[in-house]
């Protein structure tokens, strides 16, 4: 049974820090391109930042300079380095797993940036 699970989410002020970790099991890890995905109340799910299994990276726009995705396949996990946070970052986490037709979602970690 492949799980995903996500944890690091919270609170935080604007200009703070959190650091999401996603750790997989059941799943081959080390050749799987890893995800981080976010969704914002009303709005559509979007791509936040991917590494392939050769750690190649993607980012969107909006966190590049601010996010850091990394991962450690001893340990079958991804992180994703939010610094410089904005309220605009709000949103549910999800980390994601996917090798050629095969796509895994973890549940989601909350992350609220407010004052």
């Amino acid at each position: 049974q492949v799980q995903l699970v996500e944890s690091g989410g919270g609170l935080v002020q604007p200009g703070g820090s959190l650091r999401l970790t996603c750790t997989a099991s059941g799943i081959s890890f080390t050749f799987y391109t890893m995800g981080w995905y976010r969704q914002a109340p009303g709005k559509q799910r979007e791509l936040v930042a991917t590494m392939t299994s050769g750690e190649f990276t993607t980012y969107a726009d909006s966190v590049k300079g601010r996010f850091t995705i990394s991962r450690d396949n001893a340990k079958s996990t991804v992180y994703l380095q939010m610094n410089s946070l904005k309220p605009e970052d709000t949103a549910n986490y999800y980390c994601r797993a996917s090798r050629a037709s095969l796509t895994y979602w973890g549940q989601g970690t909350q992350v609220t940036v407010s004052s």
